[in-house]
């Protein structure tokens, strides 16, 4: 049977965070503002990812929307598409800051980045714009 690590405290956590250059900032609330490579999380005093990750633009963490054509940057301020090396650097950020926070790392977010809201526009609303008929296995009228 394998040895079980220690738990990590909050503090254990962030000193190997500041050690791997993530630049870490107490905030108000207290949680904890983590960022690198230009994108940024929200860590809570209980260890958990409270917000993000995401870019961090003009000081706000970037939610990522995929409309199916293109990837976004989206904060309650503004939207803007987003480029690859802004998602390199989401992807590279998260993978980083998942392990030394010992959280898991699932199978489809280590092959890439992976967006936080999914919205097509091709299927938004169809629902409501077409009224439905009847299938071909139907008899007409029922």
């Amino acid at each position: 049977m394998g040895k079980t690590a220690a738990p990590k405290t909050l503090q254990s956590i962030l000193d190997a965070l500041k050690s791997a250059s993530f630049a870490v900032a107490a905030q108000p609330s207290g949680s904890y503002l983590v960022s690198k490579y230009g994108a940024a999380a929200i860590l809570g005093a209980d260890k958990a990812i409270l917000s993000g990750p995401g870019a961090y633009v003009h000081g706000h963490i970037a939610v990522l929307l995929d409309r199916g054509f293109q990837k976004f940057l989206k904060t309650a301020e503004f939207e803007l598409p987003a480029n690859a090396a802004q998602l390199a650097a989401i992807h590279r950020f998260t993978e980083e800051l998942d392990q030394l926070i010992g959280e898991k790392i699932l199978f489809n977010q280590a092959l890439g980045t992976t967006s936080d809201v999914y919205n097509y526009d091709r299927i938004k609303g169809r629902e409501a714009d077409e009224p439905r008929g009847t299938a071909p296995w139907q008899a007409a009228g029922h």
